[in-house]
């Protein structure tokens, strides 16, 4: 007789699994959204508001009836347009890089610039609460690893001053879990003091700090440098899809050449090229917008922690309110969404610290009734 499990056996490990996390309270559940939902939505990651523009939809719609629904191939076949050319170029003169590279999204951009980057025998250092596709990235590197705890300089100095060798500073230029920004001049220092080079993930930075919304990387005074590359995403403050990395034009030839998510990934669609585009103009023509989300998410800052919530000062739109576990925080989300208010809820292990949060995300076209309805539903409904 056989001792391996019958066909229909074979996964009952997954079942046992689901348990496990049920148990834990890391149950997660997809909920598909009308198109005409009613909440107020502090969940997703619209920072500008951008992602129902007019203008933003319009050249949607436009590059979709001229370039067709989709980018047909990879980047090096036939997936790169004049308007993937158009959007880089003027993306990287925005930000003050040499050059950029667009991605089928942020986490893809991550993964080219750390698997690219960062051959055998380099030195990863990473900050320990750095997003997820750049942790992807360090793993699947041929380079060596090494994690620092969140925002520590020090440490960095301390891992780099032992290494021989090609050397990255690795981390976020704000945070996604509690909208804190990292040291980037501190962090460019050491790596420079130890010849390292530094990648930043600027994701939640570009369009909500920095000069007119051009992120952390600029804010710092490091944009355009040799030694620095920065990564984006165009699905939040740009309110498109995808993302692009920034840096030297050698940089750029290199992820051409070598990144697999740039040689055999389908490009990013016409549609999402042309919607970032016209938010990236946008954000251009009227700074006033990222000035606007700063100061929204500060306001709600202010008004939770005086009504005797737990939340950090937020540095850009990102704010975090903290939970007393995995099951409140839940409840506590879902409390909020029968209410009209669709609010974010961040639990471990997708939080390095094990804190369960409220993740609420700041947009620059609320208005001061809604300011109110969100603070009054948080409040409410506190577990």
């Amino acid at each position: 007789m056989s001792a391996h499990p019958r066909p229909e056996r074979v996964l009952d490990w997954l079942d046992e699994a689901a348990r496990r996390r049920a148990k834990a309270g890391l149950t997660r559940r997809l909920r598909p959204r009308p198109a005409d939902a009613r909440a107020l939505d502090l969940a997703g990651n619209d920072y500008l508001g951008l992602t129902r523009h007019p203008e933003v939809t319009g050249a949607a719609a436009e590059a979709a009836r001229r370039w067709g629904a989709g980018a047909t191939g990879s980047r090096l076949v036939t997936g790169t347009t004049e308007a993937h050319a158009l959007l880089e170029a003027e993306l990287a003169a925005f930000c003050g890089f040499e050059a950029a590279l667009v991605f089928s999204s942020g986490y893809a951009a991550n993964l080219a610039a750390l698997t690219a980057l960062a051959p055998a025998g380099t030195l990863l250092v990473s900050d320990a609460g750095n997003h997820a596709s750049l942790i992807d990235g360090c793993r699947l590197s041929r380079a060596a690893t090494t994690v620092v705890p969140h925002a520590a300089p020090e440490a960095v100095a301390e891992v780099l001053a032992g290494h021989r060798g090609p050397a990255w500073g690795v981390t976020d230029g704000v945070f996604s879990v509690d909208g804190d920004a990292a040291p980037l001049a501190a962090w460019a220092e050491t790596c420079r003091a130890h010849g390292a080079a530094l990648l930043v993930d600027d994701a939640h930075g570009l369009g909500v700090v920095g000069p007119g919304g051009r992120g952390a990387v600029a804010a710092a005074g490091l944009a355009g440098a040799p030694d620095v590359v920065a990564t984006v995403t165009l699905s939040k403050a740009l309110g498109s899809q995808g993302g692009a990395v920034l840096g030297p034009a050698r940089v750029i030839r290199q992820l051409v050449e070598t990144a697999r998510t740039m040689i055999f990934d389908t490009g990013l669609a016409p549609p999402a090229v042309a919607a970032a585009l016209a938010a990236l103009r946008l954000l251009r023509a009227e700074p006033a917008l990222a000035a606007r989300a700063l100061a929204t998410a500060r306001t709600l800052h202010d008004r939770l922690t005086t009504a005797g919530l737990t939340a950090p000062a937020p540095d850009a739109a990102v704010l975090s309110v903290r939970a007393p576990s995995p099951e409140t925080a839940v409840a506590w989300a879902e409390d909020c969404r029968e209410r009209g208010l669709r609010v974010g809820c961040f639990r471990p292990p997708s939080v390095p610290d094990g804190v369960s949060r409220l993740r609420l995300t700041a947009r620059a076209d609320l208005t001061p009734a809604e300011l109110d309805h969100a603070v009054t539903t948080v409040t409410a409904t506190r577990p």
